[in-house]
Protein backbone atom coordinates (compact mmCIF):
# COMPACT_ATOMS: atom_id res chain seq x y z
CA UNK A 1 0.00 0.00 0.00
CA UNK A 2 2.77 2.39 0.97
CA UNK A 3 4.72 1.61 -2.19
CA UNK A 4 1.66 2.19 -4.37
CA UNK A 5 0.95 5.61 -2.82
CA UNK A 6 4.62 6.53 -2.95
CA UNK A 7 4.78 5.57 -6.63
CA UNK A 8 1.66 7.66 -7.34
CA UNK A 9 3.26 10.60 -5.56
CA UNK A 10 6.43 10.28 -7.62
CA UNK A 11 4.46 9.98 -10.86
CA UNK A 12 2.42 13.10 -10.06
CA UNK A 13 5.58 15.03 -9.20
CA UNK A 14 7.23 13.90 -12.43
CA UNK A 15 4.25 14.88 -14.55
CA UNK A 16 4.12 18.24 -12.83
CA UNK A 17 7.79 18.88 -13.47
CA UNK A 18 7.45 17.72 -17.05
CA UNK A 19 4.52 20.07 -17.62
CA UNK A 20 6.53 22.97 -16.22
CA UNK A 21 9.52 22.01 -18.32
CA UNK A 22 7.41 22.15 -21.48
CA UNK A 23 6.01 25.61 -20.73
CA UNK A 24 7.86 28.04 -22.96
CA UNK A 25 9.25 31.19 -21.36
CA UNK A 26 8.91 34.10 -23.76
CA UNK A 27 10.57 37.44 -23.04
CA UNK A 28 8.56 40.24 -24.63
CA UNK A 29 9.25 43.95 -25.00
CA UNK A 30 6.61 45.97 -23.15
CA UNK A 31 5.11 47.44 -26.33
CA UNK A 32 3.79 44.00 -27.31
CA UNK A 33 2.27 42.97 -23.98
CA UNK A 34 -1.24 43.34 -25.40
CA UNK A 35 -0.81 41.48 -28.67
CA UNK A 36 1.28 38.70 -27.11
CA UNK A 37 -1.74 37.57 -25.08
CA UNK A 38 -3.70 37.06 -28.28
CA UNK A 39 -0.78 35.29 -29.92
CA UNK A 40 -0.41 33.01 -26.89
CA UNK A 41 -4.06 32.00 -27.04
CA UNK A 42 -3.97 31.36 -30.79
CA UNK A 43 -0.71 29.40 -30.54
CA UNK A 44 -2.11 27.21 -27.77
CA UNK A 45 -5.27 26.51 -29.79
CA UNK A 46 -3.12 25.37 -32.69
CA UNK A 47 -0.45 23.40 -30.81
CA UNK A 48 -1.56 22.83 -27.23
CA UNK A 49 1.76 24.28 -26.04
CA UNK A 50 1.69 26.47 -22.94
CA UNK A 51 3.65 29.73 -22.82
CA UNK A 52 4.61 32.10 -20.03
CA UNK A 53 5.40 35.72 -20.81
CA UNK A 54 7.97 37.94 -19.10
CA UNK A 55 7.48 41.62 -20.00
CA UNK A 56 10.07 44.39 -19.77
CA UNK A 57 12.16 46.95 -21.60
CA UNK A 58 14.11 45.43 -24.48
CA UNK A 59 17.47 46.51 -23.09
CA UNK A 60 16.72 45.19 -19.63
CA UNK A 61 15.53 41.83 -20.97
CA UNK A 62 18.66 41.59 -23.11
CA UNK A 63 20.84 42.13 -20.06
CA UNK A 64 18.92 39.43 -18.20
CA UNK A 65 19.39 36.97 -21.06
CA UNK A 66 23.11 37.66 -21.19
CA UNK A 67 23.23 37.00 -17.45
CA UNK A 68 21.58 33.60 -17.78
CA UNK A 69 17.82 34.26 -17.61
CA UNK A 70 16.02 31.07 -18.70
CA UNK A 71 14.08 32.45 -21.67
CA UNK A 72 13.38 30.40 -24.79
CA UNK A 73 12.29 33.14 -27.22
CA UNK A 74 12.75 36.91 -27.11
CA UNK A 75 10.53 39.44 -28.90
CA UNK A 76 12.35 42.76 -28.86
CA UNK A 77 11.10 46.22 -29.81
CA UNK A 78 14.06 46.65 -32.15
CA UNK A 79 16.65 44.72 -34.15
CA UNK A 80 19.72 45.97 -32.29
CA UNK A 81 19.28 43.96 -29.09
CA UNK A 82 18.48 40.62 -30.79
CA UNK A 83 21.45 41.13 -33.13
CA UNK A 84 23.65 41.77 -30.10
CA UNK A 85 22.44 38.54 -28.50
CA UNK A 86 23.04 36.53 -31.65
CA UNK A 87 26.55 37.89 -32.09
CA UNK A 88 27.30 37.00 -28.46
CA UNK A 89 26.18 33.40 -29.03
CA UNK A 90 22.77 33.51 -27.34
CA UNK A 91 20.74 32.76 -30.48
CA UNK A 92 20.07 29.51 -32.31
CA UNK A 93 19.74 31.39 -35.60
CA UNK A 94 19.78 34.96 -36.86
CA UNK A 95 16.93 37.15 -35.56
CA UNK A 96 14.08 37.98 -37.91
CA UNK A 97 11.74 40.98 -38.04
CA UNK A 98 8.17 40.07 -37.06
CA UNK A 99 6.54 43.53 -36.85
CA UNK A 100 7.04 47.23 -37.58
CA UNK A 101 6.02 49.57 -34.80
CA UNK A 102 4.10 52.83 -34.96
CA UNK A 103 4.79 55.72 -32.55
CA UNK A 104 1.85 57.82 -31.37
CA UNK A 105 1.37 60.80 -29.09
CA UNK A 106 -1.48 60.18 -26.70
CA UNK A 107 -3.21 61.96 -23.83
CA UNK A 108 -6.34 63.15 -22.06
CA UNK A 109 -6.58 66.60 -23.64
CA UNK A 110 -9.24 68.95 -24.95
CA UNK A 111 -9.64 69.09 -28.70
CA UNK A 112 -7.65 66.91 -31.05
CA UNK A 113 -3.94 66.24 -31.30
CA UNK A 114 -3.37 67.31 -34.89
CA UNK A 115 -1.18 70.16 -33.65
CA UNK A 116 0.50 68.14 -30.91
CA UNK A 117 3.88 69.79 -31.51
CA UNK A 118 2.45 73.16 -30.48
CA UNK A 119 0.48 71.61 -27.64
CA UNK A 120 3.60 70.12 -26.03
CA UNK A 121 5.05 73.58 -25.47
CA UNK A 122 1.82 75.03 -24.09
CA UNK A 123 1.28 75.76 -20.40
CA UNK A 124 -1.54 73.22 -19.84
CA UNK A 125 0.86 70.39 -20.65
CA UNK A 126 3.13 70.11 -17.62
CA UNK A 127 4.34 66.50 -17.94
CA UNK A 128 5.24 64.49 -21.03
CA UNK A 129 6.02 60.80 -20.67
CA UNK A 130 8.51 58.90 -22.81
CA UNK A 131 10.23 55.59 -22.21
CA UNK A 132 13.91 55.55 -21.29
CA UNK A 133 15.62 55.96 -24.69
CA UNK A 134 18.69 54.04 -23.51
CA UNK A 135 16.85 50.75 -23.04
CA UNK A 136 13.45 51.21 -24.72
CA UNK A 137 13.31 51.59 -28.53
CA UNK A 138 10.03 53.51 -28.43
CA UNK A 139 11.66 55.97 -26.05
CA UNK A 140 14.51 56.34 -28.51
CA UNK A 141 12.01 56.99 -31.30
CA UNK A 142 10.22 59.62 -29.19
CA UNK A 143 13.53 61.33 -28.49
CA UNK A 144 14.31 61.36 -32.21
CA UNK A 145 10.90 62.84 -33.01
CA UNK A 146 11.33 65.65 -30.48
CA UNK A 147 14.71 66.50 -31.99
CA UNK A 148 13.30 66.33 -35.51
CA UNK A 149 10.64 68.93 -34.68
CA UNK A 150 13.07 71.11 -32.73
CA UNK A 151 11.24 70.50 -29.45
CA UNK A 152 13.86 68.63 -27.42
CA UNK A 153 15.19 71.64 -25.54
CA UNK A 154 11.81 73.33 -25.20
CA UNK A 155 10.12 70.42 -23.47
CA UNK A 156 13.10 68.89 -21.68
CA UNK A 157 11.97 70.10 -18.24
CA UNK A 158 8.55 68.50 -18.77
CA UNK A 159 9.81 65.02 -19.62
CA UNK A 160 8.95 62.13 -17.32
CA UNK A 161 10.85 58.94 -18.13
CA UNK A 162 9.35 55.49 -17.76
CA UNK A 163 11.56 52.42 -17.47
CA UNK A 164 9.60 50.87 -20.33
CA UNK A 165 6.71 51.74 -22.61
CA UNK A 166 4.50 49.82 -20.17
CA UNK A 167 5.26 52.37 -17.45
CA UNK A 168 4.52 55.21 -19.87
CA UNK A 169 1.14 53.59 -20.54
CA UNK A 170 0.48 53.37 -16.81
CA UNK A 171 1.24 57.08 -16.50
CA UNK A 172 -1.31 57.75 -19.25
CA UNK A 173 -3.92 55.45 -17.76
CA UNK A 174 -3.67 56.98 -14.30
CA UNK A 175 -3.37 60.60 -15.40
CA UNK A 176 0.10 61.09 -13.93
CA UNK A 177 1.05 62.85 -17.17
CA UNK A 178 -0.96 64.93 -19.60
CA UNK A 179 0.59 63.48 -22.73
CA UNK A 180 2.95 60.65 -23.59
CA UNK A 181 4.69 59.04 -26.53
CA UNK A 182 3.71 55.41 -26.82
CA UNK A 183 3.05 52.61 -29.26
CA UNK A 184 -0.06 52.48 -31.40
CA UNK A 185 -0.57 48.94 -30.09
CA UNK A 186 -1.45 50.50 -26.70
CA UNK A 187 -4.73 51.71 -28.22
CA UNK A 188 -5.81 48.10 -28.77
CA UNK A 189 -5.26 46.96 -25.20
CA UNK A 190 -8.50 46.32 -23.26
CA UNK A 191 -7.59 48.54 -20.29
CA UNK A 192 -6.77 51.64 -22.35
CA UNK A 193 -9.08 54.50 -21.24
CA UNK A 194 -11.54 55.40 -24.00
CA UNK A 195 -11.21 59.14 -23.33
CA UNK A 196 -7.57 59.22 -24.40
CA UNK A 197 -6.96 60.97 -27.70
CA UNK A 198 -4.07 60.18 -29.99
CA UNK A 199 -2.28 61.00 -33.21
CA UNK A 200 0.37 59.14 -35.18
CA UNK A 201 3.81 60.68 -35.17
CA UNK A 202 5.04 61.10 -38.74
CA UNK A 203 7.35 58.18 -39.47
CA UNK A 204 9.84 60.48 -41.18
CA UNK A 205 10.67 61.95 -37.76
CA UNK A 206 12.14 58.75 -36.29
CA UNK A 207 14.01 55.68 -37.42
CA UNK A 208 11.89 52.73 -38.47
CA UNK A 209 10.90 50.63 -35.47
CA UNK A 210 11.64 47.18 -36.80
CA UNK A 211 10.95 44.56 -34.13
CA UNK A 212 12.84 41.27 -34.23
CA UNK A 213 12.39 37.92 -32.55
CA UNK A 214 15.19 35.53 -31.69
CA UNK A 215 15.14 31.85 -30.78
CA UNK A 216 17.43 31.60 -27.77
CA UNK A 217 20.00 28.91 -27.04
CA UNK A 218 18.43 28.23 -23.63
CA UNK A 219 15.63 26.46 -25.52
CA UNK A 220 18.10 23.68 -26.32
CA UNK A 221 17.70 22.53 -22.71
CA UNK A 222 14.71 20.34 -23.51
CA UNK A 223 12.36 22.76 -25.28
CA UNK A 224 13.94 23.46 -28.67
CA UNK A 225 11.19 21.75 -30.70
CA UNK A 226 8.40 23.63 -28.92
CA UNK A 227 10.29 26.94 -28.98
CA UNK A 228 10.98 26.53 -32.70
CA UNK A 229 7.26 25.98 -33.28
CA UNK A 230 6.45 29.25 -31.52
CA UNK A 231 9.20 31.12 -33.33
CA UNK A 232 7.97 29.88 -36.72
CA UNK A 233 4.37 30.59 -35.70
CA UNK A 234 5.20 34.31 -35.36
CA UNK A 235 5.65 34.45 -39.14
CA UNK A 236 2.56 32.42 -40.01
CA UNK A 237 -0.51 33.91 -41.70
CA UNK A 238 -2.49 33.48 -38.48
CA UNK A 239 0.00 35.40 -36.33
CA UNK A 240 0.55 38.09 -38.97
CA UNK A 241 -3.18 38.77 -39.05
CA UNK A 242 -3.28 39.22 -35.27
CA UNK A 243 -0.19 41.44 -35.30
CA UNK A 244 -1.50 43.55 -38.18
CA UNK A 245 -4.87 44.05 -36.45
CA UNK A 246 -3.30 45.30 -33.23
CA UNK A 247 -1.41 48.46 -34.09
CA UNK A 248 1.55 47.19 -36.10
CA UNK A 249 2.64 47.23 -39.69
CA UNK A 250 3.78 43.97 -41.22
CA UNK A 251 7.23 43.42 -42.75
CA UNK A 252 7.16 42.39 -46.40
Amino acid sequence: MFNRYFFSFLLSAFLGLNSTAQTLRIAVAANAQGVIRKLQADFKRQTGIETTVIVGASGKLTAQIMNGAPFDVFLSADTEFPDKLYQAGFGVQKPKIYALGSLVVCGNVKGDLKNWQKLLTSEPVSKIAIANPKIAPYGKAAEQALKFYGLAQQVNAKLVFGESISQVNTYLQTGVVTIGFTTEAFLYEPNTPSQLKWARVDQKSYEEIAQSAILLTFAKKGKLAAATKFYNYLYSASARKIIGNNGYYLPK
